[in-house]
């Protein structure tokens, strides 16, 4: 079992199945309001599955070609727009992990990544509907979602380490 979980055809039908697995997840983001920012959380972690079973290769095309189909097909283009900003992190994380000051750059990367997703999606998109959102809720309730946006990072960020398992 071992040797076919490193072929070439175990690879490309688990990144298959998973991509199209991780479209559907995305499609269906626009029925909750809140599956905005957790469909991209699920596809991230499918993308765990992929680096750590098929490669680093295999998951950039993983990655990207879930990108451009939730892009394209996905009804919540503010759900599609997180996924391509941020669900890579896992292909980033070891790197993250062996710099010094590790917190400190994944929340550079984080909160960079935030920053410039809605700036492009308020001023280059035009998502008017987003910006009354954001009118509505106020600089405090800004601040609140992007705090709450760190703490899910970091458990995001956790939860790829493994550190939730149960201690027997």
């Amino acid at each position: 079992m071992d040797r076919n979980r490193r072929s070439p055809a175990f690879a490309v039908a688990l990144g298959g199945m998973l991509a199209a697995l991780a479209v559907v997840i995305m499609c269906l983001g626009g029925l909750i309001p809140i599956a905005t920012y957790v469909c991209p959380i699920i596809c991230t972690m499918l993308l765990a599955v992929i680096l750590k079973l098929c490669g680093k290769r295999i998951a950039w095309a993983w990655y990207a070609a879930v990108g451009i189909l939730s892009a394209l097909f996905s009804p919540d283009k503010e759900a599609a727009a997180v996924f391509l900003f941020l669900g890579y992190y896992p292909i980033l994380k070891p790197f993250f992990d062996g710099l010094r000051f590790r917190w400190l750059w994944k929340g550079v990367f984080f909160n960079g990544s935030i920053v410039v997703l809605y700036w492009l999606l308020l001023r280059l998109m035009g998502m008017e509907q987003l910006a009354e959102d954001f009118r509505g809720l106020g600089i405090a309730g800004l601040v609140l979602m992007l705090v709450m946006g760190n703490l899910v990072f970091f458990l995001l960020d956790r939860l790829l380490n493994g550190r939730f398992r149960r201690k027997s």
